[in-house]
């Protein structure tokens, strides 16, 4: 697989609830943390308001807009910011529409639909940081994929068809990929693992780390790999990615290594062998620096007691 396919393995995330708005009127809502997970989220006809907690100023949302919230933030999204905001299991509950559309105050002026993931990987906060707390994606002609996949969905939530949760499912899932490569174009200057995979050379870097963790590798092979110097490598690397090739090759193998021991029954040992790691101390004292705690004390607090 490729790496930001590889990352969203470890989170795994799962699609909890979509859901579509169709509202009119003065109206404001209020949603709460969804704590360890993702939102995704488009509209598909008028405006609106979104802010969200972390995020010094709102935006404007207009027809064809998607936004992605990757911390869970509480947010408020509204048809005027100073409109009093409804908590949202209230407008929902008292709101009926057809299928997975809820319409509010007769509905007609702006269409939402959006997506709710909860993250079951034990990485996720580690594997989330690097993300802000809200991706504004503007409607370009470029993001046509990522239009066609909100289309598909409401097609789906009008049509509530035997089968719609899990086409549905696979729709947000898509949705979620698609905004994340639209994030990673639109922001080519960005530090850090998932910006660094817009760089040609780092990327195929990374993807090679990803591909082989438990190769053998050194700095001098990652270059020979993208075609560049050692030096001039190494130092592209920490610049793009914030780490050296070293320390971002051991970081890998470590949330390799936290998947497994969360995961498997495998023991210790046979993880570090599987990682590249000649001895099981050795993969320890690399571990423990990385993660805060032993191989051991880890697997146990993911509730797994066979390693």
């Amino acid at each position: 697989m490729d790496p930001l396919s590889d990352v969203l393995g470890l989170l795994k995330p799962r699609s909890y609830m979509s859901a579509g708005v169709d509202i009119a009127g003065p109206w404001a809502i209020q949603f709460s943390r969804i704590g360890k997970g993702i939102k995704t989220g488009a509209i598909v006809s008028g405006e609106c308001w979104l802010s969200v907690e972390g995020v010094d100023n709102p935006v404007h949302l207009q027809t064809g807009d998607c936004f992605l919230l990757p911390h869970g933030n509480p947010f408020f999204m509204g048809s005027d910011m100073d409109v009093p905001p409804v908590a949202a299991a209230d407008v929902f509950a008292t709101n009926t529409g057809y299928g997975h559309i809820r319409t509010v105050n007769g509905g007609g002026e702006c269409l939402v639909v959006s997506s709710r993931f909860m993250l079951d990987g034990s990485q996720a906060d580690l594997l989330l940081s690097l993300l802000p707390p809200l991706v504004h994606i503007h409607d370009h002609g470029e993001t046509v994929a990522l239009r066609h996949s909100v289309e598909r969905m409401m097609e789906e939530m009008r049509k509530n068809e035997p089968g719609s949760t899990l086409v549905l499912q696979n729709l947000a899932h898509t949705m979620l990929i698609q905004a994340l490569r639209q994030h990673l174009d639109k922001t080519p200057d960005g530090t850090g693992w998932f910006f660094a995979l817009a760089d040609k050379q780092i990327g195929a870097a990374i993807g090679a780390i990803h591909n082989a963790p438990a190769h053998p590798w050194t700095v001098e092979a990652l270059a020979s790999h993208t075609g560049m110097s050692r030096s001039a490598f190494a130092a592209k690397f920490k610049e793009r990615v914030g780490k050296s090739p070293m320390a971002y090759l051991t970081r890998w193998r470590m949330l390799l290594a936290g998947e497994r021991l969360g995961t498997s029954r495998d023991p210790v040992s046979v993880i570090a062998l599987a990682l590249g790691y000649e001895s099981e101390s050795a993969f320890s004292t690399a571990f423990k620096r990385e993660m805060g705690c032993s191989p051991r004390q880890y697997s146990q607090l993911q509730g797994n007691t066979a390693a």
